[in-house]
């Protein structure tokens, strides 16, 4: 491959001895005769050491010392542009400029995955690339589409196998398991007591370079009818439908456990092949839908509208119009008895949020139900991001899966636990799986039918 040489002037420099080392040892695997092996292990011991300024010039280096060079191009661009597409030997010449477009840092990641613990190396790098992108001055998305090309590679078909984790996995699957949900952490081992069993279920995805760390996993409650309220599912006191009397399948926690794999649409695989199996499994399941959070609906949406900042859709002078007038007198009522004459309706509400102990309240509770309620399916429904797609990346994931929701799947106070609370109000959302959405994800992944299952079926021989 031809690279850039080092550029003193550039504003990435190799003064850095550690950096400058790690990037020459990325560079000999680039040539051949290398002793792979031997390399990958000084890059194993050297990137854990880098500090986030030293990993942000690295990435740097990276993107401009690791390139195709100019000079490696022109002689064949120039042959392109002055010959015909007609001509024979045109075919070849295209062939030969892909082979030389290809990027040296790409060749250099495949043979990292060949080592042993190097996909786990690689969806680790990718992740701290994509944490470094959110304050580098630099467009590090070259990088990162290196790493997506290869990974698109290696998370499909005969690479990726699903298990169901039971009461007979492995402590060391369990507990992994355990220490990756953040959706509904847990606290102790004990937990995942509840989590299966008869009426509850747990998927992983794994990947066959990586048997010992699931790379998402999905958590399913089986119950009669769509469940509202989290505490029905995880509290240790509800009351179970049981196996025999479940019409439902809860989908109440999907966690990606390598941010490495943001966007590569795992998840949509694992929901899909999870459907599939508890059909087939259970033929009176007929409902598939989630109990999910609305992260980021208080601290990042409603609040800083609140305080005056425009989103896409809802602006801060409509927000009274959701509460009828004798709800808008109380609000101001209540601020104004705190705040010594607080009239802003905006602020009064923000007041009224902003202390958690609203929603021990039978009066508040009534008076915010609805107008929460509307402005949290909208907030799902229609508030977009810079790309257009849903803001909530929650509603986006499922959304973006095919997942359908409605304002009668908005739940008041489905979770009104502090961190709930101050999360989302309190609300959570049950996207709905259909049919035609099966059909659909069948047909743009024939694969998933041979995806190899393990352990489903162990409860019934």
């Amino acid at each position: 491959m031809n690279s850039l040489p080092v550029n003193e002037d550039r504003a990435v420099k190799l003064s850095d001895k550690k950096v400058g080392r790690l990037l020459e040892a990325f560079r000999r695997l680039d040539l051949e005769g290398t002793d792979e092996g031997s390399v990958f292990r000084d890059i194993k011991s050297l990137y854990p050491t880098l500090a986030e300024e030293e990993k942000n010039l690295f990435f740097n280096a990276m993107l401009h010392e690791i390139e195709i060079s100019k000079d490696g191009l022109t002689d064949l661009l120039e042959q392109l542009l002055a010959s015909d597409h007609k001509n024979p030997e045109w075919p070849k010449w295209i062939s030969n400029l892909r082979d030389r477009i290809q990027s040296p840092r790409l060749n250099i990641f495949r043979k990292i995955s060949h080592q042993a613990g190097g996909l786990k190396f690689l969806l680790d790098l990718r992740g701290d690339v994509l944490s470094t992108q959110r304050f580098s001055r630099t467009d590090l998305s070259p990088l990162d589409r290196d790493m997506v090309i290869l990974f698109e590679l290696l998370f499909q078909g005969g690479f990726l196998y699903l298990e169901e984790i039971t009461f007979d996995s492995s402590y060391r699957q369990i507990e992994l398991i355990k220490n990756s949900d953040l959706v509904h952490p847990m606290a102790h081992i004990e937990e995942m007591g509840l989590r299966l069993g008869n009426d509850r279920r747990c998927f992983a995805l794994y990947h066959r370079l990586m048997p010992y760390e699931p790379v998402v996993f999905i958590e399913v409650a089986l119950t009669r009818g769509i469940v509202r309220h989290i505490s029905e599912i995880i509290d240790t006191d509800s009351e179970r439908s049981g196996h025999g009397d479940a019409d439902t399948a809860m989908f109440y926690s999907i966690n990606n456990t390598q941010q490495g794999l943001s966007g590569l649409r795992l998840g949509k695989m694992l929901i899909y092949r999870v459907v599939d199996s508890l059909k087939r499994e259970m033929e009176n399941i007929n409902t598939f839908a989630t109990l999910s959070p609305l992260p980021g609906f208080w601290k990042n949406y409603l609040s800083p509208i609140l305080q005056g900042n425009d989103s896409f859709f809802l602006k801060p002078g409509d927000v009274h119009s959701y509460f009828p007038g004798r709800h808008v007198r109380r609000i101001l009522e209540n601020a104004f008895s705190k705040k010594n004459g607080e009239n802003d309706f905006n602020s009064a509400l923000l007041l009224l949020l902003s202390d958690e102990g609203w929603a021990a309240s039978d009066e508040w509770k009534k008076i915010l139900q609805p107008p929460l309620t509307r402005i949290a399916h909208l907030y799902v429904s229609r508030e977009k991001n810079r790309e257009m797609k849903p803001l909530n990346a929650v509603a986006n994931f499922h959304m973006e899966n095919g997942a359908t929701v409605s304002r009668s799947n908005i739940n008041f106070l489905g979770n009104p636990s502090a961190r709930g609370l101050r999360d989302s109000c309190g609300i959570m959302v049950n996207y709905i799986y259909t049919t035609g959405w099966m059909n659909q994800i069948r047909g743009s992944f024939r694969w998933l039918e041979k995806l190899e299952i393990r352990s489903i079926f162990s409860r019934n021989r």
